[in-house]
């Protein structure tokens, strides 16, 4: 079934959204092709504040990017790392609408690689509890020794395709092209991709546990039932009913520091 070249992504960020100001803080890249494996990999300098939401699931700090490379420097490698590939992600719509948008700044046209995700074909052709790559990987007796920094989930990615592809060939499909997400759920520059657990919560009208810090910096575990994603201003929110308090409440996106479905 690898007819093609792979490119499995993953990117950290200072926030959920490019939409909203937010930039690539690390990148990591695996390029697959004809049986060899090139990896690529390092912190970036967005020039902008990381929200604590963020620095909370991935533990970059703004002192850790000060000095390293602007995405600017690093580009014309990721795009050649990229070039011809299928791109791989788990949620790859999220990866793929920050590259986007730093091919935006720099005046370049967007994307145009086929995606596979790895999120999308666990819904579609299999049966975990849990959807995340740290869950999914455990399931497989995957070892992930570290989670939610860049080419360490580039590597579970590639280590949980091929279990993937194994298992789908076994079923009859033969080519990567049946495999990947459709256009039309692909983001375009008004998208927001959104987390996979917010993501299959509001799905499928589940509970999740959110620990949220306050504008107070006091810290809360909410169980909550998420009913749209909305911008106000310049963030994004989570209108949710709160069990806690009893009624609807909003919640500020780069505010949730962990997020899980109950």
């Amino acid at each position: 079934m690898l007819d093609r070249p792979l490119a499995v992504v993953d990117v950290e960020t200072t926030g959920l959204s490019p939409r909203y100001g937010d930039r690539i803080i690390e990148i990591g890249l695996l390029r697959v092709e004809e049986g060899r494996e090139l990896t690529f990999q390092s912190v970036v300098d967005p020039r902008c504040p990381i929200s604590p939401g963020a620095t909370a699931v991935h533990g970059i700090t703004e002192e850790m990017v000060a000095g390293a490379p602007r995405f600017a420097d690093l580009a014309d490698e990721v795009w050649r790392l990229l070039d011809g590939a299928v791109l791989v992600g788990h949620n790859a719509p999220f990866d793929w609408s920050f590259l986007n948008a730093e091919r935006s700044y720099l005046g370049l046209p967007s994307l145009t690689n086929p995606v596979l995700d790895t999120l999308s074909l666990a819904r579609r052709h299999f049966a975990f509890p849990r959807n995340s790559l740290g869950a999914i990987a455990a399931a497989l007796g995957i070892p992930t020794p570290v989670s939610h920094r860049a080419l360490a989930d580039v590597l579970t990615t590639w280590e949980v395709l091929k279990r993937f592809l194994t298992d789908l060939s076994a079923q009859g499909m033969s080519t990567l092209e049946a495999l990947c997400l459709p256009p039309a759920h692909i983001p375009r520059d008004d998208g927001v991709p959104l987390p996979p657990e917010l993501a299959e919560a509001l799905g499928g009208r589940r509970r999740l546990q959110l620990r949220y810090v306050s504008a107070h910096q006091v810290e809360t575990v909410r169980e909550v039932e998420p009913l749209e994603v909305m911008p106000l201003g310049d963030y994004l929110y989570l209108r949710a009913f709160c069990h806690l308090r009893g009624g609807e409440r909003t919640f500020r996106l780069d505010r949730v520091v962990q997020m899980e479905v109950a």
